[in-house]
């Protein structure tokens, strides 16, 4: 069971990964060993899946490109859109995958080197599986905001308006 404290910790941790337990127990008038005896539950029960970074790769030399893909499924006997999920999920491509409400099923985030790559990865792995309908592919051209993090506009930014 989830107490107040572990929920402040995890919104704490959520906003920034690399604050340190001392700083939390600072932050949150508490004693180092407890904040470090909370994380370790948080991580064996699961709450904390992961410590990542938000990085804007358009600041690097890597090439890449991302895609949301939409799936149409037929649900699979005994693991209804589960089994489907599992199978698209441990694709190394497959960066995020949902299961949505609405027009599809579920909803997979993925990264390739190009279109090309990830038109084929689609094409030859995803839409030939058993239990998916149709597939719509649509390529991220820009990316605003992440996870609460904003990517500033540079050099990049739209200028059209910068004429008027």
């Amino acid at each position: 069971m989830q107490t107040q404290i572990s929920k402040e910790i995890l919104e704490r941790l959520e906003n920034d990964c690399r604050i340190s337990p001392r700083n939390l127990a600072l932050m949150l008038n508490k004693e180092e060993g407890e904040i470090k005896e909370i994380i370790g539950e948080l991580e064996k029960e699961r709450a904390i899946l992961g410590y990542k970074a938000v990085i804007d790769w358009e600041k690097t030399d890597k090439e890449y490109v991302t895609a949301l893909i939409e799936l149409k499924v037929v649900p699979q006997r005994d693991g209804g859109f589960d089994k489907i999920a599992e199978k698209i999920y441990n694709y190394e491509e497959v960066q995020t995958a949902y299961l949505m409400s609405g027009g599809f099923d579920l909803a997979v985030i993925l990264e390739g080197r190009t279109m090309r790559e990830v038109a084929y990865f689609v094409a030859e792995k995803i839409a030939v599986m058993d239990g998916i309908i149709s597939t719509a592919t649509h390529f991220v051209l820009r990316k605003y905001k992440e996870k609460g993090v904003i990517y500033s506009l540079d050099e990049r930014a739209d200028t059209r308006n910068s004429m008027l």
